[in-house]
């Protein structure tokens, strides 16, 4: 019967926890880009991405098919909005964006997408000119995973979860030796 009694609290303890447990709260995201992930478009002058909340610390690299950089100086934040100057006019090819800003909650997250240029009359780059680059290459630590929230590749580096989950297994503990203790308590006649 004891046996079943100490049972019967570690379960309600752990419904009791699981019941009471906050959301999890999710990381700020890449909500829109101009040019858009995918888009072919006529020479921009500059990159601008929109995120779900308030952008950090911003670092963004665009590159043309050779590996070669044109933006031009350093990336301005305001808001959710990031821009980035792009060096003159682009010619016609494949472009890639590296971005990477620290979220309103305080995490790292970045991205990358790519974009095509028709209709430039600019000459091609050769691969021995090669713009300043402003900020180092966001993307260079680790490859980006896809993401299905927004026009880019997104991956978040840190996060709270795996602390969460420590601390939903320390609650639970604390439950269940609290249901043995009440259940081994000296009774009263």
């Amino acid at each position: 019967m004891r046996g079943l009694r100490v049972l019967l609290a570690g379960m309600i303890a752990a419904v009791a926890v699981g019941v009471a447990a906050p959301p999890a709260s999710a990381h700020d995201a890449l909500k829109e880009a101009t040019p858009a992930s995918g888009a072919t478009v006529e020479p921009p002058s500059e990159i601008v991405l929109t995120f779900t909340n308030t952008a950090r610390l911003p670092q963004v690299v665009v590159t043309d098919d050779k590996g070669t950089a044109v933006q031009s100086g350093a990336p301005e934040a305001s808001d959710n909005k990031v821009t980035q100057a792009l060096n003159g006019t682009l010619p016609n090819g494949e472009y890639t964006v590296a971005w990477r800003v620290v979220s309103s909650d305080g995490h790292p997250i970045k991205g990358t997408y790519k974009f095509t240029v028709e209709g430039s009359s600019a000459a091609p780059t050769s691969s021995a000119t090669a713009p300043s680059s402003a900020a180092p290459a966001p993307a260079a630590s680790a490859p980006a995973t896809p993401s299905t929230r927004g026009a880019s590749s997104q991956s978040e580096d840190g996060g709270s979860s795996g602390w969460l989950w420590i601390g939903l297994a320390a609650v639970v503990v604390a439950a269940v030796v609290g249901g043995v203790a009440w259940a081994r308590r000296p009774r009263q006649n």
